[in-house]
């Protein structure tokens, strides 16, 4: 179905808050971990929060815990860790869960919806098409982003820096800067900049050394798979003068 954001269509659907379908097997099997490490029963609740990821409390000797549902599926030490941290509040083990997600940012659904109008089709570029045909050459159509045309302004001075994409993760949306709306801009930079911006949504930063790093090896190594790389880049050192002047 398209996405309604996108694509305005009119259809009548059911109240309530939107369901998220939970593999019961992976679900009872994460419990009997639980179980086993507190030695009492255990309730636990899957959930689709975009705040806390992982909540616990003991209430009448019944451990009540509340998880996101990216760890149903996560790797075997990650769990592990989990349950650690859930049972003991183990600090080794919030590190290993705080890392995944911080990895797995790109499941956790968008904080807050996108407030005005999406735009795009440009006066020379569609956005969405080529959006879309990114999405299935090179993430499989997982990436579940919005995108859009930045609003167009008109600078009082001459810029010196210019962000030509962004990406907005509580909204899940990526903004494309209009200067790139023009007959002179391949299609191939735009697509590449699309590209970078829907790395960052599958490839959430990263902290090492007391830092956040915005592009980890990982991310420009998988950047560099991009067809048209190379090509980009010598195209936006010789004319991102007159993308300043535009």
């Amino acid at each position: 179905m398209p996405d309604p954001r996108h694509h305005p269509i009119h259809i009548d659907l059911p109240g309530g808050q939107p369901q998220i379908f939970v593999h019961e097997g992976a679900r009872q099997a994460l419990i009997r971990r639980l179980e086993l490490a507190q030695g009492r029963p255990v309730l636990l609740a899957i959930t689709d929060n975009y705040r806390q990821m992982i909540s616990s409390s003991l209430r009448e000797g019944i451990l009540q815990a509340r998880v996101h549902h990216m760890f149903l599926d996560a790797p075997a030490i990650v769990q592990e860790a989990l349950v650690r941290y859930v049972v003991s509040q183990d600090r080794s083990a919030s590190l290993v869960v705080g890392q995944y997600i911080d990895e797995n940012g790109h499941r956790i659904r968008a904080s807050r919806p996108v407030s005005s109008p999406l735009n795009t089709q440009g006066k020379t570029h569609d956005l969405l098409s080529l959006f879309q045909k990114l999405n299935l050459a090179y993430f499989g159509g997982a990436v579940d982003a919005l995108i859009t045309w930045g609003k167009r302004t008109r600078a009082r001075k001459p810029r010196r820096t210019i962000k030509l994409g962004s990406y907005s993760a509580i909204e899940r949306l990526i903004r494309i800067h209009p200067v790139l709306d023009r007959p002179w801009v391949p299609r191939y930079f735009i697509t590449y900049v699309i590209y970078h911006e829907m790395l960052h949504h599958v490839m959430p930063a990263t902290h090492g050394n007391g830092r956040r790093m915005l592009h980890p090896p990982q991310f420009l190594a998988r950047e560099r798979l991009f067809r048209d790389y190379e090509r980009a880049l010598a195209w936006e050192r010789d004319h991102v003068g007159k993308l300043l002047r535009t």
